[in-house]
């Protein structure tokens, strides 16, 4: 029997094997850089993003949190501060196998207000409206407006792209501000996954749901088109039915005129 300081080599290979495999199909951490996202994350939280469920085709829905990597230039030029050598390389190995976030990569956390295939806009004054369904959004940073500071749109959110903002509204440079680049929507295949609880640190546990006000009846791009589509359905069978008629009283008119020509004459 092999003692335990023998074995233990194999025991750290197979541990940081199952980290890295988790990692890159599981979960991943991230550190939450900015206050863009407040009061939801705070500066210096850590959160647990999903990464499985994209696996497996699926795509980000509106309310939910997501991290996805820079589309182009919202970042900015970023300047990385040096920790020195031993703590770097600490970090990077913590954050090869998961337990800590790469402070290489350029990534942004966002809430997704709308979807592919959806109008979304936001008037001064008003409420951010997608597909002509006003959001009741209690997550917005106290005293922040919907989008005073910015309004847009109308904007038709592409397939396979989501038009995503803050909470901090008033501190966020979020979709609203990249509308150059596919009218400041991302795509779906930036996104690296959905952010599911807050793990760190411990007094702010918590899991990031989705806000009630995204499941409202006829938000969905679909569900707006359904009264239009429903009429039409409804509409169809009449119209056909009008028409048969019409054509059986061209066919009777036409069989009977032969006939009184004759008599007329």
């Amino acid at each position: 029997m092999r003692s335990f300081w023998k074995e233990l080599p194999i025991l750290v290979v197979i541990a940081l094997a199952l980290a890295l495999l988790i990692k890159t199909f599981l979960v991943q951490a991230f550190s939450i850089p900015s206050d863009s996202m407040q009061d939801t994350l705070q500066r210096g939280d850590r959160v647990l993003v999903d990464k499985l469920t994209p696996w497996f085709g699926s795509e980000p829905e509106r309310g939910e949190v997501v991290v996805f990597h820079d589309p182009g230039g919202w970042l900015g030029e970023s300047q990385t501060k040096s920790s020195g050598p031993v703590a770097e390389g600490i970090q990077k190995a913590l954050s090869f196998i998961g337990l800590m976030p790469s402070a290489e990569e350029k990534d942004l956390i966002k809430r997704v207000i709308a979807v592919g295939g959806d109008t979304v806009s936001c008037k001064r004054g008003g409420k951010v409206m997608v597909n002509g369904k006003p959001l009741d959004e209690p997550y917005i940073f106290p005293g922040n407006t919907p989008c005073d500071e910015k309004p847009f749109g109308p904007i038709k959110v592409p397939e396979g792209r989501i038009w995503v903002m803050g909470d901090h509204r008033q501190d966020s440079l979020d979709s609203r501000y990249h509308q150059n680049l596919n009218n400041g929507t991302v795509s779906v295949d930036d996104v690296v996954g959905r952010a599911i609880v807050i793990a760190w640190p411990i007094n702010r546990w918590t899991t990031l749901s989705v806000p009630s006000t995204f499941d409202q009846p006829g938000l969905s791009a679909a569900a707006a088109m359904a009264p239009s589509a429903l009429g039409f359905a409804g509409a169809l069978p009449i119209v056909l039915w009008r028409r048969r008629r019409l054509i059986a009283k061209v066919r009777t008119e036409a069989e009977s005129r032969p006939e009184r020509l004759t008599a007329d004459c």
